[in-house]
C-alpha cells in the first residue's frame, strides 16, 4: 500500500479557484491522502501564458468550504505563474513534491502551450526543480472531470514509484469521453495547430468601439519526425483524436539546438 500522507502536492490552474475541474482534482487527491495545498487566481487568467503582476500589489486570501476540508485553499489577484510563486514563497511550508496544473477546461495542444496559463503554472514549479504536471480536458463543454482527476491520481502513484530522472513537466491531455472509449496513452510530441483569428468590433453602450478576440482552430498542421528522433513519436494533436490521453515532456529552454550548429557552420558569427 502506497504512503501518500507524506506527500506535498501545490495545485494551481488558469481557470480560477472557483473551477469544478480544480476542485475535483484537488479532492480527488487529498481523498487519496495527499497533502495538498492549493493557490489559484480569484478569477480566470486564461491565456495569460508566463505573465507576472510587478505594476500592482498581489492580494491573497484563505479560501474555505469550498473543497474538501483536508485540502488547504487560498485565491490569489495575480496570475498562474504569480499563484506558484506566491504560494512556494508565502503559503507552503514544506516543499512540494510535485506541482500540479489544472484540471484545464480545455485542451493545451500543439502551440496551445506558448499561451497557456495552465502549462506556465506547470513551468513555474519545474523552473524551481519540482516535477509539474499540467493537466487538461480536452473540451470546452464537457464538465466531467472525475476521468483526468482519477488519471493524475494513477499518474502521481506511478511516478513516487518510479521517480523521473530529473525534473520533468509533464503536459497531459485527457479525451472528453467515458473512461471505457479511452484506449490508453501515449507519450506524444508537441504537435502545431494553426488558428484563424477574429477580431470581432462592437460599440459599448456609449457608443465607443471595442474588439472582442475570437478565434477558432481550422487545422491541426501534420509535423515531420524531429530528425533527432529515432522512433517516430505521434504529436498530441494527432493522439488526443484518436481518444488516448496524451503525455508531452517540455522543457523552458526554447533553444534549437540543431539550428544553432547550422548556424556556426554557416560562420554567421562573423557576420
Amino acid at each position: 500500500m502506497l504512503d501518500t500522507s507524506s506527500i506535498n502536492i501545490l495545485i494551481s490552474n488558469d481557470d480560477g479557484i472557483f473551477a469544478l475541474g480544480v476542485r475535483t482534482l484537488a479532492n480527488t487527491l487529498a481523498v487519496a491522502g495527499y497533502q495538498v495545498t492549493v493557490v489559484c487566481p480569484d478569477r480566470e487568467r486564461s491565456a495569460t501564458g508566463h505573465g507576472l503582476t510587478i505594476h500592482t500589489p498581489i492580494r491573497a486570501q484563505v479560501v474555505s468550504s469550498i473543497f474538501d476540508p483536508r485540502v488547504t485553499a487560498w485565491s490569489c489577484s495575480g496570475t498562474p505563474a504569480d499563484c506558484v510563486k506566491f504560494a512556494l514563497s508565502a503559503v507552503v511550508t514544506s516543499r512540494p513534491d510535485f506541482v500540479v496544473a489544472g484540471i484545464n477546461h480545455g485542451a493545451n495542444l500543439g502551440t496551445d502551450i506558448l499561451y497557456s496559463g495552465t502549462v506556465s503554472a506547470a513551468m513555474e514549479g519545474l523552473i524551481e526543480g519540482i516535477p509539474s504536471i499540467a493537466l487538461s480536458l480536452a473540451s470546452f463543454s464537457v464538465e466531467e472531470f472525475q476521468v483526468a482527476a482519477d488519471f493524475a491520481k494513477n499518474l502521481l502513484h506511478y511516478l513516487l514509484k518510479n521517480p523521473l530522472p530529473e525534473s520533468t513537466l509533464l503536459n497531459v491531455n485527457v479525451p472528453a469521453v467515458e473512461a471505457d472509449l479511452i484506449k490508453g496513452f501515449k507519450v506524444t510530441r508537441q504537435g502545431l495547430r494553426r488558428y484563424i483569428e477574429n477580431f470581432q468590433k462592437r460599440l459599448d453602450p456609449r457608443g465607443k468601439t471595442y474588439y472582442w478576440l475570437a478565434g477558432e482552430v481550422v487545422e491541426d498542421i501534420p509535423q515531420a519526425p524531429h530528425k533527432s528522433l529515432e522512433v517516430q513519436i505521434l504529436t498530441d494533436v494527432e493522439a488526443i483524436r484518436e481518444n488516448y490521453i496524451t503525455v508531452t515532456p517540455l522543457q523552458y529552454d526554447l533553444t534549437d539546438f540543431s539550428i544553432a550548429q547550422d548556424l556556426q557552420q554557416m560562420n554567421l558569427e562573423q557576420f
